[in-house]
């Protein structure tokens, strides 16, 4: 068998932008030389692309789609800012978002499945684009919300291109007050949730199981301070109302004005509007989060690779 060495797969994996694997391959088939396996994995086309599913992808964009009482938001990851730039990127994330608004879907796998004005599935059009951009790429999630009247506001933090950035809100305004006013509105309270990153809508949404973790923290802390256990409880509760200050958005201080609740900012422009109006739900999708990018040891990989090639 050729023998392959470190160096050589080094070369060809940063002209190509392949896989450790693919590039010892590629130099194995072709008796090392360079051009010809250059060459063998630029011919592989989708089957390259599919090989990269195995790079982390954790940048990318969120993209909203909103029209009257409902909205969708989407991620579509990358694995570099650059390719978030691209044209032919920003128009999947659109033309992705779009489609779940047309067809009303707010889960992902669904609309992976969901086949556009061509006859192609998201998933295919995904697919596509890693091919011709040569980077992994996922539609990692997706959302809707929708109000019987009203409105849904949207707002996207730094936006690189319309709809799209690294941070999207959707918030749901229900209220038969004109659409005008209610946008106006909608917006400043999904600005505050970029800024303020609230957990949950009302006391009632907070999860249960994280509220009685946060309890148990106070209450030992409390009981610490060697008080009666009827002041202890006092305290507790003291620390979950200030719990909820800090997590849920209608309990929150508005960001836009550092002193007046949410839920006040909400009643005044009801009064103002001359008409009732109730925040039903909002979403936030930051890019991301949750995903642990691995750092790697190139020179290590590329040993390991040179190894299994003799």
């Amino acid at each position: 068998m050729t023998q392959v060495t470190a160096e050589q797969i080094k070369a060809i994996r940063e002209t190509t932008g392949a896989g450790m694997a693919d590039c010892r391959k590629a130099l194995v088939e072709n008796n090392g030389d360079m051009d010809a396996a250059t060459d063998w994995l630029r011919k592989k086309g989708l089957a390259s692309a599919a090989k990269k599913s195995g790079r982390v992808a954790a940048d990318g964009l969120v993209a909203v789609a909103v029209e009257g009482t409902k909205g969708t938001i989407i991620e579509l990851n990358s694995e570099t800012d650059f390719v978030a730039r691209n044209d032919i990127f920003q128009k999947l994330a659109s033309a992705t978002a779009e489609l779940a608004l047309r067809h009303s879907i707010g889960e992902v796998e669904e609309l992976k499945n969901l086949k556009d004005g061509h006859g192609k599935t998201v998933a295919e059009n995904v697919t596509d684009t890693i091919a011709k951009i040569g980077e992994n790429m996922n539609l990692r999630r997706s959302a809707i919300i929708g109000v019987t009247q009203g409105v849904v506001a949207s707002y996207i933090h730094n936006a690189i291109a319309p709809g799209m950035g690294k941070i999207g809100i959707l918030v749901g305004l229900e209220s038969p007050a004109s659409a005008e006013k209610l946008e106006a509105l909608g917006k400043q309270i999904a600005m505050h949730i970029a800024a303020a990153r609230p957990e949950a809508l009302s006391t009632a949404e907070v999860d249960s199981a994280k509220l009685e973790r946060e309890r148990a923290v106070y209450r030992e802390q409390a009981a610490a301070s060697g008080k009666p256990a009827d002041v202890v409880e006092k305290m507790v509760e003291g620390r979950v109302r200030k719990y909820y200050e800090e997590v849920v958005l209608l309990e929150q201080l508005y960001v836009i004005d550092g002193k007046t609740k949410v839920s006040q900012v909400v009643e005044a422009a009801a009064k103002e509007i001359g008409a009732p109006v109730k925040v039903t739900g909002f979403i936030s999708f930051r890019l991301g989060e949750g995903i642990e990018k691995a750092a790697t040891d190139f020179a290590a990989e590329v040993a390991a690779a040179a190894g299994t090639a003799a």
